[in-house]
């Protein structure tokens, strides 16, 4: 455990997928084909801590999604990229933009699309329920599952791990 909090320690910016970190990876869609995505307000809390204790956050999808545009938006996500068959390219855009190194980043994905950039970044991260490929190629696996506080764990233990948490703790429990 230790080694996982050396890792965590380093990190500037962390990187999520979408489908199966942020939502629960099911795909939603009205009659119309409108789609719908669910999102927990936890892990977008977690996600508005980080950031207000300086680390950068950008999100990578496979997919277009409107109604994933709208969720990064209201989140503040400044480094959002969509469509992204091969999320090396994003990633490797987000490097040059922040001018960061590969171990100062992470990255949190549950599918095998999500490796090539797991196996590059300084602290890997998945999902309970991630493939099992995934899994074994990642440093940390959360308790909770995709869409339902997986985030939230990874943030907070960030946060723990840079001894942010107790600060970004102190407005609520005054």
């Amino acid at each position: 455990m230790m080694e996982i909090i050396e890792l965590a320690k380093k990190i500037k910016l962390i990187i999520f997928d979408v489908d199966g970190v942020l939502t629960d990876g099911g795909l939603y869609f009205t009659a119309e084909g409108t789609e719908i995505k669910r999102f927990n307000s936890l892990d977008g809390h977690g996600m508005k801590m980080l950031k207000d204790n300086g680390i950068e956050m950008a999100v990578i999808t496979a997919r277009d999604s409107k109604t994933v545009a709208h969720r990064m938006k209201n989140l503040g996500i400044k480094h959002f990229y969509q469509g992204q068959s091969d999320k090396l390219v994003a990633f490797n855009d987000l490097l040059q933009k922040l001018n960061l190194s590969t171990n100062e980043t992470a990255y949190m994905g549950d599918d095998v699309v999500d490796l090539p950039v797991m196996t590059k970044v300084g602290f890997s991260v998945t999902v309970a329920n991630a493939h099992d490929l995934v899994k074994q190629r990642s440093d940390f696996t959360t308790k909770k599952i995709g869409g339902h506080g997986a985030v939230r764990e990874v943030c907070d233990f960030i946060l723990k791990a840079q001894d942010k948490f107790d600060d970004a703790m102190k407005p609520f429990l005054r």
